[in-house]
């Protein structure tokens, strides 16, 4: 009987030899979101290989990043012409203006965006409060005063884009306790703007 075909005892790449040292398994994921997946990733590897380095800067977690679900059927909710203090106009009143998707809304290039949950009160003057979902779009060029989410010595953060007397970049938080400082960038820190902050939403129930 011929040993040829069929796999081989110990054959492909041993166990826990890729960059993170575990095992792999296989997943699909739409196309158009691989250089996303593939730069948190590289993030999360970045802080992982000297994680002695890190700073307490940062008021996001790599698990609280996600990947929006597009559906092909929008759900058209109404919104309403008449804007009120408080409460909602009856359904039965003539003020529907039109329909809208709520991922229409908040969500410019599919393809380059992405959901984080915040972390802290670092950021509760702009209206960023602990366990709100952001919406980060990583095609939109960053502009000094946009809300972005950064990657600094490895730790992920959100925080304003600022530049100092020195015309380096700094990012500043939005919490008037006084509690958070600015994190001012130096040439030899890591560095990098991951995506610009262009809308939140959060559950009350």
């Amino acid at each position: 009987m011929s040993n040829r075909g069929g796999k081989r005892e110990n054959a492909g790449r041993p166990r826990g030899q890729g960059k993170f040292g575990e095992p792999t398994i296989m997943m699909r994921i739409p196309e158009s979101q691989t250089a996303t997946i593939k730069s948190f990733l590289e993030a999360l590897q970045r802080k992982k290989a000297n994680s002695e380095c890190g700073t307490t800067t940062g008021n996001i977690e790599e698990s609280d990043l996600f990947i929006p679900e597009i559906s092909d059927q929008p759900v058209l909710l109404p919104l309403f012409s008449t804007k009120v203090a408080a409460g909602l106009p009856s359904p039965a009143d003539d003020h529907v203006e039109r329909r809208l998707d709520v991922s229409e809304f908040l969500i410019d290039h599919a393809a380059s965006t992405f959901f984080v949950t915040i972390k802290g009160d670092s950021m509760i003057d702009v209206g960023l409060l602990p366990d709100d979902k952001v919406v980060v779009d990583r095609s939109r060029t960053p502009a000094m005063g946009d809300i972005v989410l950064a990657v600094v010595d490895r730790e992920f953060t959100i925080k304003i884009l600022d530049y100092g007397p020195n015309k380096m970049p700094r990012l500043l938080p939005a919490n008037s306790s006084g509690a958070y400082r600015p994190i001012h960038i130096r040439p030899d820190m890591q560095f990098e703007i991951f995506g610009v902050v262009i809308g939140s939403f959060r559950r009350f129930k």
